[in-house]
């Protein structure tokens, strides 16, 4: 029977799907940390005091490329080219959504408007992250290998997310409410059919590497084109919700590199 578990355990326990999974892991997080630190670097005068906590996300970001690349070096392998078909993160700036690399490669400084977007795309994917995280904690949490790195990834996920409810109901207070809701609709339907199409060429790939039957393959297909006929029907709603979190300030400290050695 097919479970996250026994899925997951299987990329995991084969060299080459753990090579893929992590390079695909890797290349995410390492252009999160760029972006991030773009914006903070050209953050609006009239919302500097946003742009250490964004220095922050980013450093935790690229700390996750490290650890990912950290885990392969552990086993003896490197990374792997990044199939187009499932970078994330670009396929997202396709279809418009967040901010587009080319603007932020521009020394020209962001206005109100594109941080306010920053974080609202922010808040969909971290939802995203922070889910898929906490399933990987589940299940991986006591793992040798992996253990200590998806609790650490896992609680900055959980910090990004609840830094992104808390800044975005602060500018909704400012008057920004209206753009706020337009720009996470939008974010998180086109996020719902970007991780669709990921997840399917993912697990194309893996099935590839790992010579999965035809019937195992189609199921996967089947399961993931579910999952998202319920995020599209419903699910999505979860990802454009606003509440004040539990962590509060989550972002408010210098980057915790401390907390990752062996990492470096």
């Amino acid at each position: 029977m097919l479970s996250a578990r026994s899925l997951f355990r299987e990329i995991v326990d084969h060299d080459d799907s753990f090579q893929l999974f992590c390079s695909i892991a890797a290349s995410g997080e390492s252009q999160g940390g760029w972006e991030n630190a773009r914006i903070a670097a050209l953050v609006p005068d009239g919302m500097r005091d946003l742009a250490p906590k964004i220095t922050r996300h980013g450093a935790d970001e690229d700390k996750h490329g490290r650890i990912f690349r950290a885990l392969l070096r552990n086993r003896g392998l490197a990374p792997v080219p990044v199939p187009p078909e499932t970078d994330y993160t670009m396929l997202l700036e396709r279809r418009g959504i967040g901010l587009a690399h080319d603007k932020l490669r521009r020394e020209e400084p962001l206005t109100e408007r594109d941080i306010v977007v920053y974080l609202a795309h922010s808040r969909v994917t971290e939802q995203r992250a922070s889910e898929q995280m906490v399933m990987l904690v589940r299940h991986f949490g006591d793992h040798p290998e992996l253990g200590k790195a998806v609790r650490l990834i896992s609680n900055d996920e959980d910090n990004h997310l609840a830094y992104c409810h808390e800044e975005l109901l602060r500018l909704a207070r400012e008057g920004h409410g209206r753009t706020i809701q337009r720009v996470l609709r939008e974010s998180a339907l086109a996020e719902i059919a970007v991780y669709r199409e990921v997840s399917l060429a993912v697990m194309d790939h893996m099935g590839r590497l790992l010579g999965w039957p035809a019937p195992k393959a189609a199921a996967l297909a089947a399961g993931i084109r579910g999952a998202y006929a319920y995020e599209r029907f419903s699910g999505w709603h979860r990802m454009v919700r606003l509440r004040p979190p539990r962590r509060r300030g989550a972002l408010g400290g210098a980057p915790a590199t401390a907390a990752a050695p062996g990492y470096a």
